[in-house]
Parts: structure tokens; C-alpha cells; sequence
């Protein structure tokens, strides 16, 4: 009888798990932040006691899943809806290489010496620092990697692309993200709010309310992404 009621806990949990994980969204699975890691530990948790803990009642164990996969699915959506909650949650991309140099603060604030920098960047085909443009540690744990210039090869796209008074920008980056100005990129490109202002405006778009996306090239061109309400 025993065997009987643990094998049916465990197919209660482990079928339970699968659709409250399939209910989350695959960001559970694909992009592993501090909160993900958190949350997919507790679920884990969770379903094991259901399967195994005895002392645990089917229905409070379903009750804590469910419980626990609707703060998460929550936390997603404020997630969504607010930068700073963002940041509060998920942290922010670090820049560990800057203009060939090693941002030797920055390992020592993520804990990450050389060897490991070493492995990420060996990861992206990457075998000598000196080959490094720019990197960046990502939210996920991941490495961004731009090799410098006399080391990519050269396409057709980046044949005559630029004049001599273009600017020329290290990597592209977001300067509006959800609608709202991304102050630390304008600050870290060097662009100002007022160039920005005119360049949206040059596209006929009056308002950098009405942005929800904007991305600065490395051409220094600007790619723009009208808010859904915003095209009517």
C-alpha cells in the first residue's frame, strides 16, 4: 500500500511540476538570472517534498506549487512592468573589458578572476585577451564578447559604411528600453539626451514618450520601436 501511495506522489508531483513549469514561461529555462535560479531551487524543493514527505499532505504540497509558480508568474510581470524592480531582481550587465582593458574593480565586485574570465571567454572562441574589444559579464552568467576590429572579419555590410565624420561606437547599445531613457548607456556612450531628442524627431516621432525602444548602432545610426499605442 505504502509503494502504492508513493508512486502515485510521484507521479502527482511530477506531473504537477511539468505544467506549473510550462505555465512560467521557458525564461525559467533559457535565461538562468538570481531570481530563476532561486525559484526553480524552490520548485524543485517543493515537488520533492510532495513526492517523498510523507508528513506532507497532497494537498498542501499541490497548495505551495501552486502558490509558489503564482509568485513567480507575479514577479515576472512587475518584472515587465518596472525597470528599477528589474534591477532590484535580475542585477544589470557588467562591463569586465572595455577598450582592450580589464575592469579589474568589476571582477573583484562579481568574484571573477582571471582563469574563470579565461574559460567564458574560451567558450566564445576566444583564446588571448588581447583579441578583446569589449566584454560583458551578462545577468544569466554569460559572456557578450566583441573581438577588435583588425580581428573580425570584414563583411560587405562593414565595406563603405561609415564617412570620415561619422562616429564610430564600440558595440551597439539600448538608449531607450521600455519606454523610458537608459541614463548609465547615454552617460557610458556619450550621447546626449538633447542629440537623442533630435534624431527621434528627425523620424517624425515628437516624443521620446512615444518610444519604446531605441538603439544606438555602432555606425551611429538609431534603430527605433514605436510603442504599440503610439502608431495609430
Amino acid at each position: 500500500m505504502e509503494l502504492i501511495t508513493l508512486l502515485i506522489r510521484l507521479s502527482l508531483s511530477f506531473i504537477t511540476l511539468l505544467l506549473l513549469t510550462r505555465i512560467m514561461g521557458r525564461k525559467e529555462i533559457s535565461q538562468m538570472t538570481f531570481f530563476n535560479f532561486v525559484s526553480a531551487i524552490a520548485l524543485g524543493t517543493l515537488g520533492a517534498s510532495l513526492a517523498i514527505d510523507s508528513s506532507i499532505s497532497v494537498r498542501n504540497g499541490m497548495i505551495a506549487l501552486v502558490a509558489w509558480t503564482l509568485f513567480t508568474i507575479l514577479m515576472g510581470y512587475a518584472d515587465l512592468k518596472s525597470k528599477t524592480i528589474r534591477l532590484g531582481v535580475e542585477g544589470s550587465p557588467k562591463i569586465i573589458v572595455r577598450n582592450g582593458k580589464i575592469m579589474e574593480n568589476e571582477l573583484r565586485k562579481l568574484r571573477l578572476d582571471i582563469d574563470a574570465l579565461n574559460l567564458l571567454l574560451r567558450k566564445k572562441n576566444v583564446f588571448s585577451l588581447k583579441d578583446v574589444d569589449y566584454a560583458i559579464f551578462e545577468t544569466d552568467g554569460t559572456l557578450s564578447v566583441l573581438k577588435k576590429d583588425n580581428k573580425q572579419p570584414v563583411t560587405k555590410g562593414d565595406q563603405g559604411i561609415t564617412s570620415k565624420t561619422q562616429k564610430i561606437y564600440p558595440f551597439s547599445a539600448p538608449l531607450i528600453e521600455d519606454g523610458q531613457l537608459n541614463r548609465n548607456t547615454l552617460h557610458e556612450m556619450n550621447v546626449d539626451e538633447g542629440w537623442l531628442l533630435q534624431q527621434i524627431q528627425a523620424k517624425g516621432i515628437q516624443s521620446l514618450s512615444d518610444v519604446f525602444y531605441a538603439e544606438l548602432q555602432k555606425d551611429g545610426s538609431l534603430f527605433i520601436d514605436k510603442r504599440e499605442d503610439r502608431l495609430h
